[in-house]
């Protein structure tokens, strides 16, 4: 019996061991591939020995560790991120895109130390989210954003799915506890992909770099973060018993123990050296495989830094130069104009392909008529063209050649005056800027548009069915209106299919499933979503909340007059048309009637409505354990109340959670507003 348990022991041990030497292979592969841009093993070596860990991990549980290369896969769900304080402020840089600015702010330090000719270090400025890394017994322990500075959201389920941020340090002469700090980025192939995956999904896709890897921190489950494909450069090393006294040798040390960190920085002298770095890099830039919008140039001697010290927003030992929007010039191809899902014709101008910072460009959005004649745009014009933001192309001037021009006149391009679409006359309200199509119930493009709309997550939130499966069903003539969605049934659109330019894709026996429990999971959404849904013009989310808890029902909105609409808060006389065409419209009745048929929501629940609230505004903050925060904000609304972004003296109170922002407490101090918790919220509405 002692023979068999001393077997059972060395057993666990080899495991033990082994997995162990699984973690070290993997994160050192990890480190060569996504660090050193020196892989020594294959994808298939490397998905073997990770496959076989990931069930070693889950034969022998007592093994587990949340630093584990099989962590970073993903699949915890965070629905309430946490916000956690940093333990230094997390101060954001004084930015300038003058060349004198810099030229002053070297002057100010040099004058202030008393030292002439400092050494200064320049680095990119990533365009990404910033970031803060805790370490503690050479373990990541926490990950947060920078948030308003001295607290912020805490990201680390989602920070461990970036595999150039190392779980594990390498070696052991890192110190016992310290912070580090960066830019999480989403690279161009990345990102690309990413938005080609959202196209094809029916999707819109993210306008640019930054807020896209902004957005994924923020994603409830880390699984799909680690689909994004996210990188991370560390730039800024912070603690209390860290030796070096230079921040390129900082820099070196953090590299020694598995980061990434700022490879493309210079150790220059004085403002010729700075000078030179700037000038190298506003046109190399372009080459590079992330985003980057300007320099940040910053004191190598860290003992300066303590001396400078800092405002209360920035540092005075650091700051940073932006570039300017690149522009390009090309030749005008042609006008065409997009029909949106409210009917909004928004023309396009199509060019020459044109290489602008980092991309090809062969499109910019004209916005509007108007835009349309600023810009006095004719046949062959010659268009100068610059990113907006570093990222969305936009057209800034409009240079027109006399030799196109026909008996000494050029020809103008005038804004259509029918549908591209459908053929209908245009119409334009007089305060608004742009031309719809009123032809809503049959053009096609806004049918799409408002299929698209009725099931995204703000409004019915059908899971399953998406953009890209929508147009199949549609398509496919599976359905004609709302109310034919909720008569699919499975074996109507298993197989239901769409020809794109590389394959084929079709809806499988488990995806029309998933859908028709989607569907029929979508009759819970409350009236104020319902209405949203709709795609009434003019009525976004907030709208339908104010004309929901006003009229209760959608009877009682039909039965309003624009002058009584025009009556609620917030309802102009726009909006308030638009509402009452809708209602009297005899096909939009009948569609609201047969919808009414199957059980969706049409009025607000009696239980739900209250006024104890009325006309009082709140400002909501912090973490709560009794509600989330939307669901806050949405009992404040149902109870008559209304939800503001910021405290002013206007603001009634201020309900307060756990890890909620010192500086908005001090505001609502200051001004006399009451702070009060969830319970004693509770309390007021009950």
């Amino acid at each position: 019996m002692q023979t068999e348990n001393n077997s059972v022991n060395m057993d666990i041990t080899l495991v033990e061991s082994r997995i162990k030497t699984l973690r070290e292979q993997l994160e050192k592969s990890n480190y060569e591939y996504y660090v050193l841009d020196q892989p020594s093993m294959t994808d298939i070596e490397f998905d073997t020995l990770l496959k076989e860990l990931d069930s070693l991990e889950k034969k022998y549980p007592q093994f587990a560790d949340s630093s584990s290369p099989t962590q970073r896969v993903g699949g915890e769900i965070n629905k309430d991120f946490k916000q956690v304080a940093h333990r230094y402020p997390m101060l954001s840089l004084s930015n300038t895109y003058s060349r004198e600015e810099i030229t002053e702010f070297v002057n100010r330090a040099q004058q202030s130390l008393g030292v002439n000719n400092l050494e200064w270090v320049c680095e990119l400025k990533y365009d990404g989210l910033a970031i803060s890394l805790l370490y503690e017994k050479g373990k990541l322990v926490r990950a947060a954003t920078r948030g308003n500075g001295v607290t912020g959201d805490d990201v680390t389920a989602n920070i461990k799915t970036i595999k150039s941020i190392p779980l594990r340090l390498i070696g052991d002469n890192y110190p016992e506890d310290f912070e580090i700090r960066g830019e999480v980025i989403f690279p161009h192939e990345a990102f690309e992909e990413f938005n080609r995956k959202r196209i094809e999904n029916g999707e819109e896709p993210f306008a640019n770099e930054r807020n896209a890897a902004s957005g994924s921190l923020k994603l409830q489950d880390s699984k799909q973060v680690a689909q994004r494909k996210l990188d991370c450069y560390l730039y800024y090393l912070i603690g209390d018993n860290l030796k070096e006294n230079t921040h390129t040798s900082r820099l070196e040390s953090a590299k020694k123990w598995g980061f990434k960190v700022e490879k493309y920085y210079s150790v220059v002298q004085g403002i010729d050296g700075i000078m030179e770095f700037i000038n190298y890099w506003e046109t190399k830039r372009f080459d590079l495989p992330f985003a980057t919008d300007g320099i940040v140039i910053k004191l190598n001697n860290i003992n300066y830094w303590n001396q400078l010290g800092a405002t209360a927003k920035s540092p005075r030992w650091a700051t940073a130069f932006k570039f300017k929007a690149e522009q390009a010039q090309s030749k005008l191809k042609s006008v065409e104009y997009q029909v949106g899902r409210t009917g909004i014709v928004t023309p396009v101008a199509n060019f020459e392909p044109v290489w602008l910072g980092g991309t090809w460009v062969k499109r910019a959005t004209l916005n509007n008529e108007q835009w349309m004649q600023n810009l006095n745009l004719c046949e062959g014009d010659t268009l100068v063209i610059e990113k907006g933001g570093e990222i969305i192309p936009k057209i800034v001037e409009c240079q027109h050649d006399e030799g196109l021009s026909k008996d000494g006149k050029l020809e103008r391009i005038n804004f259509i005056d029918t549908c591209p679409q459908c053929g209908a006359k245009l119409v334009k309200e007089e305060d608004q800027s742009g031309w719809y199509c009123p032809n809503y119930n049959h053009c096609s493009p806004q049918i799409l548009g408002r299929f698209q709309h009725f099931i995204s997550k703000k409004a019915m939130n059908i899971e399953s069915l998406g953009g890209e499966k929508m147009r199949y069903l549609l398509n496919a003539k599976k359905v004609t209106d709302f109310y034919s969605l909720y008569t699919l049934t499975e074996w109507q659109i298993v197989g239901v299919y769409e020809t794109n330019d590389r394959h084929k894709v079709s809806i499988q026996d488990k995806g029309a499933y998933n859908i028709i429990t989607a569907i029929e999971k979508s009759k819970e959404v409350p009236f104020e979503r319902v209405l949203y849904a709709l795609g009434i013009r003019y009525i976004g989310e907030v709208t339908a909340k104010t004309l929901a808890r006003h009229f209760s029902s959608i009877d009682n909105l039909r039965n309003a007059s624009i002058e009584e609409l025009q009556n609620v808060q917030d309802i102009g006389l726009t909006t308030a048309k638009s509402v009452f065409e809708y209602l009297h419209n005899e096909e939009n009745l009948l569609q609201i009637e047969k919808l009414k048929s199957i059980g969706l929501k049409f009025e607000v629940d009696s239980q739900e409505i209250n006024n104890v609230l009325d006309g009082k505004s709140f400002v909501v903050s912090g973490t709560f354990s009794k509600f989330s925060r939307d669901e806050l904000k949405r009992t404040i609304e149902m109870n008559g109340g209304k939800n503001v972004s910021s405290i002013s003296s206007k603001t009634d109170y201020l309900l307060a959670g756990e890890k909620m922002g010192p500086e908005k407490r001090k505001k609502a101090e200051s001004l006399g507003i009451p702070i009060i918790n969830e319970d004693d919220f509770i309390s007021m509405i009950s």
